[in-house]
């Protein structure tokens, strides 16, 4: 007994250690990623999405506050990936880890569920998850740049606004997929395979186009996500969403199709109204279809549970009102 406890003693600092190293080369790599394409704002390099915020707080409602410390390691690699650290490299460190651990405070406060299948879900993940809770990394990142007088004062709120939506959209897109891949199963049953075979064509055609021309075709987008929303809910919505968001930032840093005769400024508020309105529409309208449907199925087990006992009640009637078999033939013989 002892050499099993011992075992298990011996485990649980093992499975922390490669769960920590898990979440911070997850971190690293979607920040790296996210580095692939930046956007220049009154002279600060500023990401349009970074997606690991979506990471660290997937990570958090996943595994919990333990994989907080793999999130900070994974901010601490991204900074030593950009430049040579610093000490105040450790506040930009210390905002990226805050900021999803507030925002797994606030969502566990409201009972947040990680299937998304409430609207009430939805719209905290939205306003506290994303919006709130993203305020500590974007007004740390920002004050730092001003203290360090790399940032104008006049141009503080452009780019703290930029960094803010860039992180709130990591986590607008990010974590409701990686909070989906979580919870499915294999194998996986896909009844409508040959209508989300037409749905992707045409969003591999459409969006590409709408992102990349010179015209302004940049609304045909939303129907895609409706149709996505409508008939595979959070896991053809997001991804459509993610996908649209992809096409449009591409194409606001290669400065081409509606972003082509932009300034600096007009394309970072185009593509951020674009991508917010994308992911915005595409996580709330799923959220409140699977809990319209979710409370239609729970109606449908409530009337037949309510017929099922019905019909018990009627049987149990039937059969109280037959008189027994000695009583009936007594009944017979006093009637001859």
């Amino acid at each position: 007994m002892a050499c099993v406890v011992a075992r298990q003693d011996l485990r649980a600092p093992v499975v922390f250690a490669l769960w920590t190293l898990g979440v911070a080369a997850c971190y690293f790599a979607a920040g790296r990623l996210g580095l692939l394409r930046e956007l220049v704002v009154e002279g600060a390099v500023v990401t349009p999405i970074w997606p690991p915020t979506g990471v660290a707080l997937a990570a958090l409602l996943i595994l919990g506050l333990r994989s907080s410390l793999g999130i900070a390691l994974g901010a601490l690699f991204v900074v030593m990936s950009i430049t040579t650290p610093q000490p105040q490299s450790l506040v930009v460190v210390a905002g990226n880890t805050a900021a999803p651990v507030c925002g797994y405070l606030l969502l566990r406060r409201q009972r947040f569920r990680t299937d998304l299948a409430r609207l009430r879900d939805g719209l905290s993940l939205v306003f506290l998850g994303a919006f709130a809770a993203m305020l500590i990394s974007s007004t740390t990142g920002a004050v730092l740049l001003l203290a360090e007088g790399k940032l104008p004062a006049d141009s503080f709120w452009t780019v703290w606004l930029a960094w803010w939506v860039g992180d709130a959209m990591g986590v607008l897109i990010v974590t409701p997929l990686l909070l989906l891949f979580h919870r499915i199963h294999t194998p996986v049953r896909w009844s409508r395979w040959k209508e989300a075979a037409v749905l992707t064509v045409i969003t591999a055609g459409l969006v590409p186009l709408a992102t990349h021309t010179s015209a302004s075709l940049l609304f045909i987008v939303y129907p895609l996500l409706i149709w996505a929303a409508l008939r595979f809910q959070l896991a053809g919505s997001m991804v459509c969403a993610l996908f649209a968001s992809v096409m449009a930032t591409i194409a606001a840093t290669d400065r081409t199709g509606p972003f082509a005769e932009l300034t600096r400024t007009e394309v970072m508020i185009n593509l951020l109204a674009f991508n917010g309105a994308a992911a915005l529409t595409a996580l709330l309208l799923s959220s409140m279809i699977s809990e319209q449907r979710n409370l239609r199925r729970s109606v449908e087990r409530a009337c037949q549970e309510l017929v099922e006992v019905l019909e018990h009640l009627t049987a149990g009637e039937g059969a109280s009102n037959r008189a027994p078999p000695e009583e009936e033939g007594r009944r017979r013989g006093e009637d001859v």
